[in-house]
């Protein structure tokens, strides 16, 4: 079996940096491990449901795997829900200032700022609102199934996090899911609950120290709750 993994960096990142794709502790290759197959990983930092339909439509890795691959996972949606005070437009801009000293300073103040600004307003707005994830990945969906209708799709519902970054603040999270869960059961689309098998790891402290990254020992988990789910699937 191969696997299609689109999503953010919850599949790419340990317990202390970001990881190669191909690192076999990461869940999509546990996952795959575990059916016996492979894992491609296409993924980002802060990826959004919006940027898996960029991927699938922009990407021409993507294009080349889809005619070979057996099973998709929709890996995205946890980022969606962070708070995000600044519009994604500007906040993403900020790479492009300069010179480079201003580029530093403005981030640095941001930066700064977020945590305050996410608890002063309750977690909102957040970087895609629960409709908007919902449209991209049902956009996703349709896009792969008009090419391969009896491909397995499977979606993920999003994490959870305690990270100083964003005040501890996570009040998107359960609209989020709730969109995500109503608009699967319309579409016939398995959910992996990330929340709920990476929710006292990531409580206790037992992950990144940036409070929203994963630990091995979840990563694991993750990986063979998937399999599970491809079992049924295929």
């Amino acid at each position: 079996m191969r696997l299609l993994v689109l999503a953010d960096s919850l599949a790419f990142h340990g317990p202390r940096e970001a990881m190669p794709a191909d690192d076999p502790r990461l869940w999509p290759n546990v996952a795959a491990r575990r059916v016996g197959g492979s894992a491609e990983i296409v993924a980002g930092f802060g990826w959004t449901a919006r940027d898996a339909w960029w991927a699938i439509t922009r990407d021409p890795r993507v294009w080349a795997l889809m005619p070979r691959i057996d099973a998709l996972v929709l890996g995205v949606g946890s980022m969606d829900t962070l708070p995000s005070p600044l519009p994604t437009y500007l906040r993403e801009g900020l790479r492009y200032l300069r010179p480079e000293q201003l580029r530093r300073r403005v981030r640095e103040t941001y930066l700064t700022a977020q945590p305050h600004l996410a608890r002063l307003l309750g977690g909102r707005p957040v970087a895609l609102p629960p409709r908007l994830s919902v449209a991209y990945l049902d956009r996703c969906l349709r896009g792969v199934r008009s090419l391969r209708p009896e491909l397995p799709v499977i979606a993920t519902l999003p994490s959870v996090h305690r990270a100083p970054a964003y005040g501890h603040v996570h009040t998107g999270r359960a609209p989020a899911a709730s969109a995500i869960t109503a608009w699967a059961s319309t579409v016939d689309v398995p959910l992996l609950d990330l929340a709920a098998l990476a929710r006292e790891h990531v409580a206790a402290g037992r992950g990144n120290p940036d409070g929203m990254h994963w630990g091995w020992e979840t990563h694991e988990v993750v990986g063979a709750a998937l399999a599970d789910l491809l079992r049924r699937a295929t």
